[in-house]
């Protein structure tokens, strides 16, 4: 397997966990929360989206899906359209009230690009530096990594929340 088989296999886990997250789920399910201040399915999955986006998008200089391809206003979140999530309260996180078709819409459509963009990476690419406002600079390989582990995470948090919703409702 190479670089990016490798990468390209590591997205589609977060995809398969995000679906298994989402798929069937009402907007009362995917906005409840196990308690006052928790993240919810919905801001859980739309941030770990708008993180991939944003981080690839940067990382190969393309335009972010959210906004080129109009997520931004199918979703209607009264954010601006940099906003990815990081740093949200807890009122804001409530704000993100959609279906579950439009987040996998969303991530799929994400993801569609991720694999293509990762799909010609080249052992070589891992090494460029995409972010030099860390010390160290942020390489290609790192990013990556970042993005897949931080998705991982959430998409386990988000199918963690399903979990206690659904044996709250039984």
């Amino acid at each position: 397997m190479n670089s990016a088989a490798l990468l390209a296999d590591s997205f589609g886990r977060v995809r398969e966990v995000v679906h298994e997250a989402v798929e069937g789920l009402t907007v009362e399910a995917l906005t409840a929360r196990v308690d006052p201040d928790a993240n919810t399915v919905a801001w859980l999955v739309w941030h770990l989206t708008r993180i991939q986006d944003d981080h690839l998008a940067d990382a190969f200089d393309t335009g972010q899906l959210w906004s080129s391809d109009g997520w931004s206003a199918r979703f209607g979140l009264p954010f601006p359209d940099r906003a990815t999530g990081y740093g949200q309260t807890t009122a804001q996180v409530g704000e993100v009230r959609v279906t579950a078709d439009l987040l996998l819409g969303y991530h799929d459509a994400v993801h569609a690009r991720t694999v293509d963009l990762v799909s010609r990476v080249t052992d070589a690419d891992l090494d460029r530096v995409v972010d030099t406002s860390w010390d160290p600079p942020v390489t290609l390989g790192v990013r990556l990594v970042s993005v897949i582990a931080d998705d991982l995470q959430h998409a386990g948090q988000a199918a963690y929340v399903r979990g206690v919703v659904e044996r709250r409702n039984g």
